[in-house]
C-alpha cells in the first residue's frame, strides 16, 4: 500500500462527475486499499477516489476511528436516500480544501447502498456524523465540494480565506 497525494482544490477534476466502476478487480482493491491508507495518513475521516485523481465512483470512509474504533467502509458505486426530513448544520472541512472549513446544511439520515470490495452489494442507515461524511464523499463523485453549498457571500469569504493560506 501507499500514500497517494491529493487533489488539492481548485483542481478541475474535482469538479467533474465520476464514471461508475464497471469491474471490481486487483487494480481496483488496490486504489482502495490506498486510499484508506492515504485518508488515515491525511488524517481524515473520508476521501473520493477523484481527490486522488481517480475519476470513478468509490469512496472509502471511517466516521470514528479518530474515536478509537476503526469502521473502514469502501462504498463503490454508492447512492444515497434520504431518510426523514431532520437536517443537520455542522462545519466541514476537506482534505483537498485543507486549512478552512465551510458551515453546511445535510439531511441527518440517509440510507447509503454500495458496492463493497469484494463485490458485494450492501446498504447500511447512517446518522449524524457518519451520515454527513458519506454525502461529503457523494458530492465528490458529483463534482461538488463545500463551497457549492455555501452562499455567493460566504463561498466568496470561505474561497478568499483558502487561497490566503495558499500565499
Amino acid at each position: 500500500m501507499s500514500v497517494l497525494p491529493i487533489v488539492a482544490w481548485p483542481d478541475p477534476r474535482l469538479k467533474r462527475i465520476c464514471s461508475p466502476v464497471d469491474r471490481i478487480d486487483d487494480a481496483e482493491r488496490r486504489l482502495i486499499n490506498d486510499m484508506f491508507e492515504t485518508m488515515y495518513a491525511a488524517p481524515g475521516r473520508g476521501l473520493a477516489a477523484p481527490q486522488v485523481g481517480v475519476m470513478q465512483r468509490l469512496f472509502v470512509m471511517d466516521a470514528t476511528w479518530k474515536e478509537g474504533v476503526k469502521t473502514p467502509l469502501a462504498c463503490i458505486n454508492p447512492k444515497i436516500t434520504v431518510l426523514g426530513e431532520a437536517m443537520s448544520t455542522n462545519e466541514e472541512a476537506c482534505l483537498s480544501i485543507v486549512g478552512v472549513a465551510g458551515v453546511v446544511t445535510r439531511p441527518d439520515q440517509i440510507e447509503l447502498s454500495y458496492t463493497d470490495i469484494e463485490g458485494a452489494r450492501g446498504a447500511v442507515v447512517l446518522t449524524g456524523f457518519a451520515a454527513i461524511c458519506a454525502q461529503h464523499e457523494m458530492d465528490h463523485l458529483d463534482g461538488r465540494v463545500i463551497f457549492d453549498h455555501l452562499d455567493v457571500d460566504a463561498r466568496a469569504a470561505l474561497e478568499a480565506e483558502y487561497r490566503g493560506l495558499a500565499q
